[in-house]
């Protein structure tokens, strides 16, 4: 049997976040002592294994309890899925990794890359992702309505998107010495504004809500980095400008 602080530290998450679990049901103790304190047996230690599995994979804690609680519930295939998903992920990570590292020698002058490689690891997911994570923050059936956009195009037209994608960020770094306000950049502002209606058309302040999540956002800023580490700052700069100019 494990106490709240052995589990806590065996399993790298805080005692707070084991008495959430309980709060909610999604993890009960296997036993509560005379003292009040919480105990946990083999099987809630693999309850939280699998807990833990399902958020590595950012499923809400709600949606965990559903499928954790469903009579049909197989935690061998379970374990499986999470081995897929996991080893899925890990090809992607390398991905990047390598083209952060090919990219660091790229601006030291010691290697050239392709515009092609600049962007190698940037799945069409994570394209949409860009777009989609934004949406969430207004309303849920434009997130519907704008996966069924995408799903509907073509393998060929997915593919042209996401070459525009990668020309108009490419573009954009190239313009960067000239200013946030010169009309060069303001015109690729332009140009992404409009690639934004593949997915979804935002107002003006939508489409700044989601420049400002370029830079202010861990996960986008640290995609955009790979890039050119003053791209997040500038695009949500430029943005700005663009947005004030047509107000």
């Amino acid at each position: 049997m494990f106490t709240v602080k052995q589990l806590s530290k065996l399993a790298g998450v805080t005692p707070r976040t084991l008495h959430h679990y309980d709060e909610i049901g999604l993890l009960k103790p296997s036993r509560v002592g005379d003292n009040g304190y919480r105990y946990y047996g083999e099987d809630a230690v693999l309850c939280l294994q699998q807990i833990l599995f399902y958020r590595e994979l950012d499923i809400p804690l709600n949606d965990i309890k559903k499928i954790m609680g469903r009579r049909d519930y197989d935690v061998m295939g379970a374990l499986q899925s999470h081995k897929e998903s996991l080893n899925k992920q890990a090809v992607r990570i390398n991905r990047l990794i390598q083209t952060v590292e090919n990219t660091i020698e790229h601006l030291k002058g010691t290697k050239t890359m392709s515009d092609e490689k600049l962007f190698e690891g940037f799945s069409e997911e994570e394209q949409e992702k860009y777009a989609l994570e934004a949406e969430q923050r207004y309303d849920p059936e434009t997130v519907r309505e704008s996966n069924r956009k995408w799903k509907a195009y073509s393998a060929a037209k997915k593919k042209a998107i996401l070459v525009e994608s990668s020309t108009i960020y490419k573009d954009m770094i190239a313009a960067m010495p000239k200013g946030a306000k010169s009309a060069e950049v303001q015109a690729i502002v332009e140009r992404w504004r409009a690639h934004m209606d593949y997915f979804w058309t935002p107002s003006l302040e939508q489409l700044l809500e989601l420049a400002k999540g370029y830079n202010d956002d861990p996960k986008f800023k640290a995609n955009f980095d790979k890039m050119h580490p003053q791209l997040a700052a500038f695009m949500r700069d430029a943005v700005k400008v663009y947005v004030e100019s047509k107000k």
